[in-house]
């Protein structure tokens, strides 16, 4: 890997075997997250979902911080993406121009902050404390994942980094979307070294025949069984565990068993945690 000088911050390492241009990042060197650069996931398959928020979110010491909080006294935490899937968008049945209902069940589409197709992207961050109930990713989804039969033409889903669990890393690709359809490629669970300061890197180089997966400038793991060809967006997200497993009409407590109508009830005390990433940037080759 080659040193990437980037002006006031700490370098990036590149593959040797191209020369690179910056096209996007962030440093996060203000005191408030830059709107123009990221908007919040707050839907999940087209309903507002209780176990995201747009709190919790601070940007200090050019770091920015996603913090698990409270509403409530329950648990929530926040979901930094550039750009926006199909199930962000409410689900409900809109008079369209012709007067008629129900045609298009979404509601008016954004334009996406950042949208990219292939380069380098790679970001510097810190875990949190307690991955057992909370995990943190950084990862680019297509908006259209899963809309037609070739992945390479509705994109997929590329998990640069999740952390789950303390001191072990997932990286890989999901094509097909979420149904029946689902397959992945290049997914592996990995050990992740100590570092001295906390901060690990992670990255992902997309090109037109594959992706590598890095961790700390060593490669993790290669695919090439379905390559994107459409622009994808950036997310860095932290996700309450055990949501997925949620009965509908009861949620379970994060101290087990399970409760009416009380979604990630809290247990006890609070107890604040964060995921912490350094910055985040996209290179593209020369």
């Amino acid at each position: 890997m080659k040193k990437y000088e980037v002006t006031d911050h700490v370098p990036s390492y590149l593959p040797e075997d191209s020369e690179w241009k910056l096209i996007w990042a962030d440093e996060f060197d203000g005191t408030e997250l830059d709107r123009t650069k990221w908007d919040f996931r707050l839907m999940f398959w087209g309903e507002r979902f209780d176990a995201y928020t747009d709190r919790g979110v601070i940007v200090r010491d050019g770091c920015v911080e996603l913090h698990r909080t409270e509403i409530d006294g329950r648990y929530v935490s926040p979901q930094l993406q550039t750009g926006a899937n199909t199930f962000d968008h409410m689900c409900a049945n809109r008079t369209n121009p012709w007067g008629q209902d129900g045609i298009w069940p979404f509601e008016e589409v954004p334009e996406p902050k950042f949208v990219h197709r292939y380069g380098y992207y790679e970001c510097r961050c810190k875990f949190q404390k307690d991955p057992e109930t909370m995990w943190a990713a950084f990862w680019t989804q297509s908006p259209t994942i899963g809309a037609r039969f070739e992945p390479e033409w509705c994109g997929v889903e590329s998990d640069i980094m999740e952390y789950f669990h303390v001191g072990k890393g997932s990286t890989g690709n999901i094509m097909n979307g979420y149904g029946k359809q689902y397959t992945s490629d290049g997914r592996v669970k990995y050990d992740i070294e100590e570092t001295e300061d906390g901060f690990h890197t992670f990255a992902m180089d997309w090109r037109e025949d594959g992706y590598t997966f890095y961790c700390d400038g060593k490669e993790i793991s290669r695919c090439n069984k379905h390559v994107s060809h459409v622009p994808q967006f950036i997310l860095l997200t932290t996700e309450i565990q055990g949501y997925r497993s949620v009965k509908k009409g009861t949620y379970q407590l994060l101290n087990g068993g399970e409760v009416e109508k009380a979604p990630f009830e809290i247990g006890g005390e609070f107890v604040d945690d964060a995921f912490i990433c350094d910055y985040v940037r996209v290179f593209d080759r020369v």
